[in-house]
């Protein structure tokens, strides 16, 4: 039998951080995947190499995040139903979210590459890494299914209380990704499409494996009763998931916008800001798991109608939320020179150039952690009630810093704009959701649907 966690009893911090470990090192080996892309192509190929890959960071982010959030959203609904012990729903709800989720990508899949080439073009790409670029982008969106089958099977899990599961697929996917990383690129000469094919190839196993832990869970029951289609559920997950995919868009066609002011940059500014957003990934990834542990936290002790334990959950995710930002802000200081290394040969033309932009953007990101992490926080309580929308309006927000000082004050303050915008954008979007928590901290929490 699968692992479940009832999360209506007992002391959250203890079950946050006994659910939010296992994912953490979950979303550290899932960053892993674009980090040794990255080192294996930097170092491997060059920094041009290392520029092309960068270019798409932000495109394909816009794919994976909003999948990956949609999906959890989608699942937060099988939390609900476990948390009310409605097993009939639960699995209908599995059922509809794996439907849904299945057309959405490969709508994605259509769109993605289709739009793939002239995205780049449009974001003023170089045209000595364009085509490394295109190739990259285009593999990594054939993918867009396989990631979202994974994001959706590992939600689920965790919407049962279980994130060891996740881990151990993994751990599994991140040495595969690895080795094919290294024959692909290194052995076959396949340059960025041997890395992109290395992560969907490894993705791919990720979500076996979890699609099989998911079959032995006792409460996960295929019969004719799962198979009625339900229009009313069907529409409320998607009312619910869909503007939490359309935020993460939001927030990453503003990031695309920032990237077409990085792109006239240079191949060597580019490549300094693409080594940080790789560790950016890392430095985020426990924030996300943080905030994944609330989110099914509240969602059961929500559905159950514990709403003091929904509160009371909330202080202790910010407590865990500021110390672990703390923590890593004092990890990543001292080495402000050093990890950017991994991603680039020094003694290579323009890599010092390269270094001296990573050295800068990383300390600016590393200090503005806690904002970052209490984002998290307040984003995720207010998606666990139900309540997408000041999500969706974060995200907006969020969107149009970037877009203002990438695009704006730009051109009036200059280069040193860019190292600022991301801690100014995550301000905002944590002034958005912050807010709002505090109206619904005050009333008594909106009832679930029937």
């Amino acid at each position: 039998m699968s692992r479940v966690t009832d999360m209506t009893g007992g002391k959250p911090v203890k079950l946050m951080l006994t659910f939010a470990f296992p994912v953490i090192l979950t979303n550290l080996g899932q960053q892993f995947y674009q980090i040794a892309d990255a080192a294996i192509v930097g170092r491997g190929v060059g920094v041009d190499a290392l520029a092309a890959v960068g270019c798409t960071d932000w495109t394909c982010w816009l794919i994976l995040w909003s999948m990956s959030v949609m999906t959890a959203g989608f699942a937060t609904f099988v939390s609900r139903f476990f948390g009310m012990q409605d097993y009939v729903r639960m699995n209908r709800s599995l059922m509809i979210s794996a439907v849904l989720s299945g057309v959405i990508a490969i709508v994605l899949t259509v769109v993605g590459l289709l739009l793939a080439r002239p995205l780049l073009v449009f974001m003023g790409t170089p045209s000595n890494i364009l085509k490394d670029a295109v190739t990259y982008l285009s593999t990594m969106i054939l993918g867009t299914v396989i990631v979202t089958a994974y994001n959706l099977a590992a939600s689920i899990l965790r919407s049962f209380g279980d994130g060891k599961s996740p881990l151990i697929a993994m751990i599994i996917a991140a040495f595969l990704n690895i080795a094919l990383d290294l024959l692909f690129v290194m052995v076959f000469q396949w340059g960025v499409f041997g890395a992109a094919l290395a992560s969907v190839t490894a993705q791919l196993v990720s979500f076996l494996y979890c699609l099989v832990k998911i079959r032995r869970i006792e409460y996960v029951k295929f019969d004719k009763q799962t198979y009625v289609w339900d229009w009313r559920l069907a529409r409320e997950i998607l009312v619910f998931g869909l503007p939490l995919a359309i935020q993460y868009i939001i927030i990453h066609l503003g990031g695309m916008i920032v990237q077409s002011t990085i792109n006239v940059q240079g191949s060597a500014f580019i490549a300094g800001y693409t080594a940080v957003n790789k560790l950016y990934g890392l430095l985020e990834c426990t924030a996300i798991s943080i905030g994944n542990a609330f989110t099914t936290f509240a969602s059961q002790n929500y559905g159950a109608g514990n709403y003091k334990r929904v509160r009371k959950g909330v202080n202790t995710g910010m407590l865990l939320a500021i110390g672990a930002a703390l923590l890593i802000m004092a990890l990543v200081l001292p080495l402000n020179r050093v990890l950017p290394q991994l991603f680039m040969d020094i003694s290579d033309a323009g890599a010092k150039e390269a270094l001296d932009v990573a050295s800068r953007y990383l300390i600016n990101m590393a200090v503005s952690m806690p904002i970052l992490y209490l984002v998290y926080v307040h984003r995720n309580n207010l998606q666990a009630i139900g309540v997408a929308s000041w999500s969706l309006v974060s995200g907006i927000a969020e969107a149009l810093v970037r877009v203002a000082m990438a695009k704006i004050f730009f051109f009036t303050l200059g280069v040193e704009v860019l190292f600022y915008i991301e801690p100014l954008a995550w301000l905002a979007a944590w002034l958005f959701v912050l807010v709002p928590y505090y109206f619904y901290q005050r009333k008594r929490l909106p009832v679930p649907s029937a």
